[in-house]
């Protein structure tokens, strides 16, 4: 019987892999200089992940570019829906004026336009 080599590189992952007793551990290291936060968008796309596509979860682990990616989805995320926001309120004519007049239509107003922004990025960026 032949000694396991402590370390191994496999060329079709481009991973490397650390003997662990019986066992080939996978020898990721967390790469710390993307410190931007991963947000409510970015959690909703991995917990999506997760449930339906975790070979993709997976392939992002191992290379190191999950957050990253989370981070990216998050941005887009809040710029797309900032821009529904201010879109559809300057459609229905939800502004500063009608703030001044009637405060809480402009809050009702405000919060069905957010919620309407909100399904709105579910269905073209995080659920995909």
């Amino acid at each position: 019987m032949s000694e396991l080599k402590t370390r191994i590189h496999d060329e079709a992952n481009g991973l490397d892999y650390v003997l662990a007793g019986d066992y080939y551990i996978p020898a990721i290291e967390l790469s710390e200089n993307d410190d931007r936060p991963i947000g409510k968008w970015g959690r909703m796309h991995r917990a999506y992940l997760e449930e339906t596509n975790q070979p993709m979860l997976n392939h992002l682990i191992l290379t190191g570019k999950l957050h990253t990616y989370l981070a990216d989805v998050n941005e887009q995320a809040q710029e797309r829906c900032q821009r529904i926001i201010r879109q559809m309120a300057s459609a229905e004519g939800v502004n500063e004026d009608l703030k001044r007049r009637s405060q809480w239509e402009w809050i009702q107003a405000m919060n069905s336009i957010v919620s309407h922004a909100e399904e709105i990025i579910k269905i073209e960026m995080i659920y995909v």
